[in-house]
């Protein structure tokens, strides 16, 4: 038996030609270099930095990882961006204070989001509706 493989170019083609939405977005994965210390002195300016990301259109989605046994943060995070090219998306990922300090070591890498669903709801007079 022969391990079947798929270029990169034919799986992006595979979901351009089946209809799907084949958005590319880049999905930085950032961890500790040394523990929680280093991360805490910078998470207000990070978290400034990524808030400007997303007002700037680029910030997908961002958030804290949990621990496997849901027990603590150990300083991780996920973020997805929308940029033009691998490279755009390296530098901004390195312009991240978390990075850009050596709270975190990251790793970003080109993901296709096919498939999925959202909402949105807006309410014009009444605010945001109290959930019961």
């Amino acid at each position: 038996m022969t391990d079947q493989r798929m270029t990169w170019k034919e799986m992006v083609d595979f979901s351009e030609s089946h209809d799907l939405l084949a958005k590319k977005l880049y999905v930085v994965s950032s961890k500790p270099t040394n523990g929680l210390g280093p991360i805490s002195a910078v998470l207000d300016e990070h978290v400034k930095f990524q808030t400007k990301l997303e007002v700037d259109g680029i910030m997908f989605a961002a958030g804290p990882l949990a621990s496997e046994d849901l027990q603590e943060w150990l300083g991780e995070g996920l973020f997805m961006y929308r940029a033009g090219s691998m490279d755009e998306a390296v530098k901004i990922a390195e312009s991240d204070p978390m990075h850009s300090s050596g709270a975190r070591t990251f790793t970003v890498r080109e993901w296709l989001l096919n498939e999925g669903t959202y909402t949105v709801q807006v309410f014009y007079s009444a605010g945001r509706p109290k959930i019961t």
